[in-house]
């Protein structure tokens, strides 16, 4: 059984993401589960740190948003969910090709919402899991 509350698909997360840092980081939104969001980031100059490896703000950028989109399509109408708190560990390098990264939910609570983001290379190892703690906020007066 689904967990959105809103109608979602690729087509609307990648057209909300036109000119944001998303869209000029070249990631990509693949799949829209019935309890998950799968998409990707190139590793290329632009995602790059100096020794050539993807950067860690990077895989933070992929996973904030795959975690973020989640959250924002399980809410009612009018409401609005933003970062709490986000962390990461890396836990191997990629230097080239695509890292796809997945989230689904571990609590939708009325006030918060955590979701959880595993982050795999092109052979599947996994580089980075991530958690991310959203709040959600009710309509805007």
């Amino acid at each position: 059984m689904p967990i959105w509350t809103q109608s979602i698909s690729v087509e609307t997360l990648t057209t909300s993401h036109i000119d944001t840092a998303v869209h000029w980081l070249g990631m990509e939104f693949l799949e829209v589960g019935d309890d998950f969001i799968r998409g990707r980031m190139p590793v290329d100059k632009r995602t790059r740190q100096p020794f050539g490896l993807m950067h860690g703000g990077v895989s933070v950028v992929l996973a904030e948003t795959l975690g973020s989109c989640g959250a924002n399509y399980t809410i009612p109408a009018g409401h609005r969910c933003v970062g709490l708190d986000i962390n990461a560990n890396h836990l191997k390098g990629a230097t080239s090709g695509w890292v796809t990264g997945i989230t689904r939910p571990i609590h939708i609570g009325r006030s918060t919402q955590v979701w959880h983001i595993d982050m795999h290379n092109e052979a599947g190892e996994l580089t980075c899991v991530s958690r991310i703690t959203m709040a959600v906020l009710p309509p805007r007066e």
